[in-house]
């Protein structure tokens, strides 16, 4: 039921595969396995796009309301089996360096409440936070949040990292022109869509159409990559941080416009008792 309500919310096949984390073809074939069982289409699908038949239209509401009570029997079912804890994601899309005085402001106000943290790209944490498996998500802005409340906090420009020895290092503040000519490690678009449009959008407005590399997940990895000289890197600010020989970081003349946003993400509905703690040094520890 809750691939049929992804593909229903989006109308597109492609754009549900990218929430639920999986690729096409086995969306497709649930859908359809689906509608043999129930012995009706539940989607229209022809070159103007997807659109939900009557039956769909009819078994929507219902799917939703089977699907909320799941979700409410998980959840009662957890807190009364587990410890009080309070689990919380962190983007992988700026250095968990950003998060430390926080963290260890929120660990020492929790009392008997456990701090539980998951590091992950903003897309997933986003659907751990829908699922009920996270309280609260710091994200990078903008994602695709749905239905979750999300409290801005914060702006982390996008700079560069880029060989020590190499020329452009000499310069200290560089543009997209300057290394329109150079190999960027960047990262895929599943990883971060809304970001990567945004990106890409300022991108288009300055004509920057450099050869793009493969960004590694692990940013240590990245940066020995760039250190060896195998190309540059654009990173959110709070990567300066990572100290490692070879590798120059220098502010780059774009930076605001490619800026990466902070937010936390939770759902209103099923609000932590720890929540309001968290909103308050979250404002404290990382607004600018």
């Amino acid at each position: 039921m809750s691939l049929f309500c992804a593909v229903a919310r989006c109308l597109n096949f492609r754009q549900a595969a990218e929430q639920l984390h999986m690729t096409q073809p086995p969306l497709s074939r649930a859908i359809r396995t689906l509608e043999e069982k129930l012995g009706a289409r539940l989607f229209e699908r022809d070159t103007q796009g997807v659109a939900l038949t009557q039956a769909g239209s009819t078994l929507l509401p219902q799917a939703l309301h089977i699907l909320d009570l799941l979700d409410r029997a998980q959840t009662s079912l957890r807190q009364d089996s587990a410890p009080a804890r309070l689990r919380l994601g962190l983007t992988s899309s700026v250095a968990a360096g950003l998060f430390r005085p926080l963290l260890g402001a929120l660990e020492g106000q929790l009392g008997n409440i456990r701090l539980e943290l998951t590091a992950a790209p903003s897309p997933r944490l986003v659907a751990s936070v829908r699922k009920g498996q996270l309280d609260a998500a710091l994200l990078a802005l903008p994602s695709a949040t749905f239905e979750l409340a999300v409290q801005p906090l914060a702006r982390q420009p996008m700079m560069l990292a880029l060989p020590a020895g190499h020329r452009l290092a000499k310069k200290r503040k560089l543009s997209l022109s300057d290394i329109a000519a150079e190999p960027i490690y960047w990262f895929e678009r599943a990883r971060q869509p809304a970001f990567f449009d945004h990106c890409q959008q300022v991108f288009r407005r300055h004509g920057f159409a450099p050869t793009f590399l493969r960004e590694a997940v692990d940013h240590h990895v990245l940066l020995g990559d760039v250190a060896a000289g195998k190309g540059m890197a654009l990173l959110a600010d709070s990567f300066r941080a990572l100290r490692l020989a070879g590798v120059a970081y220098r502010p780059l003349t774009e930076g605001e416009e490619l800026a990466a946003g902070i937010g936390l993400a939770w759902r209103e509905e099923h609000g932590h008792a720890a929540l309001p703690l968290l909103r308050q040094l979250a404002q404290e520890h990382l607004t600018k």
